[in-house]
């Protein structure tokens, strides 16, 4: 019925057209949700002792992570080489979403942060920085008489 109204194949063009405007302005969902913030992709939180943040940099040596604290702003930044082979570079790529190339993400952090009190720890593809507030500004309990 659509057919015969409508010459060609207009729902075709019309899928085209999305997506490459999903393309364009990077929309389209993708493994991390809709919407990429950027690689790697992080998960911050705190807790009432620490800040703590997670980058997922899965196939990543551990010793070429750069992680830095200044001035209250946190810094992760790498390299991930890309996967192609020389030989594989021939090939046609329908689809390449694995980030591939230099990486830097900044996070700002609270002012009750302890600059001498940060860890890294990498396993299984996860960086898991913990930075730990100050002690005189956690929160404490106290009692009335």
């Amino acid at each position: 019925m659509y057919r015969s109204m409508f010459p060609g194949d207009v729902f075709a063009e019309m899928d085209r057209l999305q997506r490459e405007i999903q393309q364009a302005f990077d929309l389209g969902p993708s493994i991390r949700g809709l919407g990429r913030g950027g690689f790697p992709a992080l998960n911050v939180g705190s807790t009432p002792h620490s800040v703590e943040m997670y980058a997922f940099v899965p196939g990543l040596d551990p010793s070429s992570i750069e992680v830095q604290l200044e001035h209250g702003v946190l810094t992760i930044a790498g390299e991930r080489a890309d996967d192609l082979s020389s030989a594989q570079q021939q090939a046609t790529v329908q689809i390449n979403e694995r980030f591939a190339g230099r990486f830097k993400r900044v996070v700002s952090l609270p002012d009750d942060i302890d600059p001498e009190s940060v860890s890294a720890h990498y396993r299984d593809g996860v960086l898991h920085v913990t930075v730990a507030r100050r002690e005189a500004t956690q929160p404490r309990r106290i009692s009335v008489h």
